[in-house]
C-alpha cells in the first residue's frame, strides 16, 4: 500500500493530532473513575468510595474500603466497621462493628465514635445500651426490664444485661462497662417484644445507617455536565473529571486551541512516520466500525421483505413502503407490519422528550407520554443507547407485539426506523399505573385492591403469559412493574425488551443471567438457562405480592425475610399463611376470601420450586387460578364478575386522577380508551 501525503495533509493531520493529544490524557481519568467496582459482596460502588482497584483520585478521603473474599470493610477514625449496603439515592451507608458481627460481647469496651465531617447518624438509628460484667442488674425499677446475657472475660464467664425501654442508666459500681452500640429503630421495636439473646445479635447485625457528606451537591452537579467525580490529593479538593481536563467543579465546553497549532509546521519526520501508524490504525477501526453498522443494517433488513413491497402501489394486497433518499420523510414505511414513526414526530408528540410528561424509567430506557397528530394518546420507549445489543432488544420486542395480539397484551402502534437518530417504541397509553403502584407504591396509600379484582389480575396475567408460552416466547422479565392496569383494572402485560423466542426442538436457551432481583428464577442463575418455568416462578413472585402486598425484595425486613419468595415459603411450609396474607383482604372475618388467598398461596408455593421440574406449567397455573375463581365466586363466575366489580371499581374511582402528561411520577405507561379523559 503506497501513502501520498501533501504538506497541506501533513500539516493538518499533526494539527489535529497535538489538538487531541490532551484530551486523550483526560480521557484516562474519565475513564478510570467512571468504571464502579466491586468490593466483597458490595456491587457497583462508586465516588466516594475507593479501594481495591479503584485508585485514590477517584474517591474521596476517608472512604476507603477494604474488600475481602464475601465482605467490604470501612475504617472509621479508630473503628473498622463491616459495610452492609451502599445506598446512592439518600447517601445512605449501612454498617456494623466488625467486632460485634454475630457478636454480644465485644473485644474492645470502648465506644464508637464517628468523623462528623464525613457522617452522620441517620434519624432511624436508635443507641441500644449494654452493660458488662454487672453484679446485679443495672436497674431496680419494676417498669423498666433488663435481659441478662453472658459473656466470658479472661477466661471467666460474668453478667452482662441490654435494655430498650431507656437509651442509658448510671450503673457505676454495678457493672464494670457500659457500651452504646447504634442500631436501627425497627430493631428496637422487635427486641421489646422479643427480648432474647439471639434477636439481639440479630438486632445488632443488621446493622445501623450513616448519611455520607462528600461534596454531595457538587459530585451531582459534575455527574450531570458528563464528569466524573474525584479528589485531588494534592490540593485536597473535590474535582470533576471531564474530557478537557480536571476542575474544581463542573465540566466546561472545549475551548478553542488554535494556539497549539501555531508552528507545528516544522514538525520533524518521526511525527510524520507516527502519524502514518495512526492513519493505519484508525483506518482498521473506520473499516470495523462499518462492518458493525453493516450487521446493523442487516437486523433491519429482512422484515421488510416480508409482506412488504417497494414500489408505491396501492394493491390491497400488501402494504405500500415508500422509498425515498430522505432519512426521515413524511411518508411511512412498516416494519414487521407495524407503522415507522419519523422522529421528528415522536418529538413534537413528546413535546421535544420534556422532562414534565416523563412517565418512568425502565431498564432499558426512559418512557414518556405522548399525543399524536392524529389525536392518540401514546407512551414512547426511547432506549438508552443505539449500539448493537440495542437494537437487538428493540427488533426483539417489534418482531414479538407486532406478531402477538392478546386482550392482556400491551399493543405496539409502531417504531422509528433503522435511520432514525434514536430507536423508538410507541405504544398505547394505559391510564391506571402498574400493578406495583396499587400494591405497594403511591396508589397504594389511596386505595385498597379488593380480593376479587386482585385474583382477576393473577387470571388475566397468567392467561397472557400462557398465551406466550403457546407462541413459543418467553417472557423473562415476570414482575408486577410490568404489569399495567386500565382504567376497568383489565391486565396489560407490557416490557418485552427481554423477551426470546423459544424454538420448539429445543429446552431452553443458555444466555447471562438478567431480569429484576427477587424475580429471577434461581436455576437461571446457577445454569445460564432460561425456560418457560422461569416464567413460572416470577409469576409465582407476583401471586405472593397480590395476597400480601409485599414487595419482591425489601432490605427493611428480617435478613431471611428480605427475599420474598423465601419469606412466602417458610411461612408455607410453616401453616403460617394467615401472616403472610394482607389483614385487610379480610381473611379473618371471610371464609371465602380465606379459602381462596390459601388456595393461591399453595399455587405459588409450587411455582417457587428451586427445580423447575417441579413447577407447572403457565396452563395448568392459569387453569388452576380460574378454578380457584369459579370455585369461589360460584358457577357465574364470567357473568357476574363485571356485575359485581362495578361497586369495587367505583370505589376504586375514588383514588387520584389518572395520570396527568405534566405529571413525573414513576408510572408505567395508559390506554387510548383513557385518551379523552386523561387529555
Amino acid at each position: 500500500m503506497q501513502l501520498h501525503f501533501s504538506a497541506s495533509v501533513l500539516f493538518f493531520i499533526i494539527s489535529i493530532t497535538l489538538y487531541q493529544i490532551p484530551i486523550c490524557f483526560c480521557d484516562d481519568y474519565e475513564a478510570s473513575c467512571s468504571s464502579s467496582f466491586d468490593c466483597g459482596n458490595i456491587k457497583n460502588i462508586g465516588y466516594p468510595f475507593w479501594g481495591s482497584e479503584r485508585p485514590e483520585d477517584c474517591g474521596y478521603p476517608g472512604f476507603k474500603l477494604d474488600c475481602y473474599y464475601d465482605y467490604a470493610e470501612i475504617t472509621i477514625i479508630n473503628d473498622t466497621y463491616r459495610v452492609l449496603q451502599v445506598n446512592y439515592s439518600d447517601y445512605g451507608l449501612r454498617v456494623v462493628r466488625t467486632d460485634f458481627w454475630h457478636n454480644s460481647c465485644p473485644t474492645s469496651f470502648t465506644n464508637s465514635s464517628i468523623d462528623v465531617n464525613l457522617f452522620e447518624y441517620r434519624p432511624d438509628s436508635h443507641n441500644l445500651t449494654l452493660y458488662y460484667d454487672c453484679s446485679s442488674p443495672p436497674v431496680s425499677l419494676s417498669y423498666i426490664r433488663s435481659t441478662k446475657f453472658n459473656c466470658t472475660e479472661y477466661g471467666t464467664e460474668v453478667d452482662s444485661y441490654f435494655i430498650t425501654e431507656v437509651p442509658e442508666i448510671d450503673a457505676t459500681g454495678i457493672c464494670a462497662s457500659t457500651l452504646i452500640v447504634p442500631i436501627l429503630e425497627s430493631q428496637v421495636r422487635y427486641l421489646q417484644e422479643n427480648s432474647t439473646v439471639e434477636n439481639l445479635k440479630a438486632a445488632i447485625d443488621e446493622g445501623f445507617v450513616l448519611v455520607w457528606k462528600a461534596d454531595n451537591a457538587q459530585c451531582n452537579d459534575c455527574r450531570k455536565s458528563g464528569g466524573q467525580c474525584g479528589y485531588n490529593t494534592s490540593s485536597s479538593e473535590f474535582t470533576c473529571y471531564c474530557r478537557d481536563g480536571p476542575v474544581p467543579s463542573t465540566c466546561r465546553s472545549k475551548k478553542s486551541k488554535i494556539g497549539l497549532i501555531a508552528g507545528v509546521s516544522a514538525a520533524s519526520a518521526a511525527i510524520f512516520f507516527f502519524l502514518i501508524g495512526l492513519w493505519v490504525f484508525f483506518t482498521v477501526r473506520r473499516r470495523k466500525r462499518v462492518a458493525e453498522q453493516s450487521q446493523t443494517k442487516d437486523l433491519f433488513l429482512a422484515p421488510y421483505s416480508r409482506g412488504v413491497t417497494s414500489s408505491t402501489t396501492t394493491s390491497s394486497q400488501s402494504v405500500p413502503s415508500y422509498v425515498t433518499s430522505k432519512p426521515e420523510s413524511l411518508q411511512h414505511s412498516f416494519f414487521y407490519g407495524v407503522k415507522v414513526f419519523t422522529y421528528a414526530e415522536l418529538e413534537e408528540a413528546t413535546k421535544n422528550f420534556d422532562p414534565s410528561v416523563e412517565l418512568g424509567d425502565g431498564g432499558f430506557g426512559t418512557v414518556y407520554y405522548g399525543i399524536l397528530k392524529d389525536g392518540r394518546a401514546v407512551a414512547v420507549k426511547r432506549l438508552y443507547e443505539s449500539n448493537l445489543k440495542r437494537v437487538e432488544q428493540f427488533r426483539n420486542e417489534v418482531e414479538i407485539l407486532a406478531r402477538l395480539k392478546h386482550k392482556n397484551l400491551v399493543e405496539l402502534y409502531g417504531c422509528t426506523s433503522r435511520h432514525s437518530r434514536e430507536l423508538l417504541l410507541v405504544y398505547e397509553y394505559i391510564a391506571n399505573g402498574t400493578v406495583s403502584d396499587h400494591l405497594h407504591g403511591d396508589r397504594s396509600q389511596s386505595s385498597l385492591l379488593p380480593w376479587r379484582t386482585r385474583l382477576n389480575i393473577a387470571v388475566e396475567t397468567a392467561e397472557a403469559l400462557a398465551f406466550l408460552h403457546e407462541s413459543d416466547v418467553i417472557h423473562r422479565d415476570v414482575k408486577t412493574n410490568n404489569i399495567l392496569l386500565d382504567h376497568n383494572f383489565c391486565v396489560k402485560v407490557a416490557d418485552f425488551g427481554l423477551s426470546r423466542l423459544f424454538p420448539n426442538d429445543v429446552t431452553h436457551v443458555s444466555t447471562a443471567p438478567q431480569g429484576t432481583p427477587g424475580y429471577v428464577d434461581p436455576e437461571y442463575f446457577q445454569c445460564y438457562k432460561v425456560t418457560n418455568k422461569s416464567d413460572v416462578y416470577s409469576f409465582g413472585v407476583v401471586l405472593i405480592e397480590l395476597i400480601s402486598s409485599l414487595e419482591a425484595v425489601d432490605i427493611t425486613r428480617h435478613r431471611h425475610d428480605i427475599n420474598l419468595a423465601n419469606l412466602a415459603i417458610n411461612r408455607i411450609q410453616n401453616h403460617q399463611v394467615h401472616e403472610l396474607v394482607d389483614p385487610l383482604l379480610g381473611f379473618e372475618r371471610d371464609d371465602a376470601v380465606k379459602k381462596m388467598t390459601t388456595a393461591v398461596a399453595e399455587l405459588a408455593f409450587r411455582c417457587l420450586q428451586q427445580d423447575g421440574e417441579m413447577r407447572p406449567s403457565m396452563d395448568e397455573v392459569l387453569q388452576i387460578l380460574r378454578g380457584i375463581q369459579r370455585e369461589g365466586y360460584g358457577g357465574h363466575e364470567e357473568v357476574e364478575k363485571k356485575n359485581n366489580m362495578v361497586d369495587e371499581i367505583m370505589l376504586l374511582k375514588d383514588a387520584p386522577p389518572l395520570c396527568s402528561p405534566d405529571s413525573v411520577a414513576d408510572n408505567k405507561w395508559v390506554s387510548s380508551s383513557t385518551t379523552s379523559t386523561s387529555s
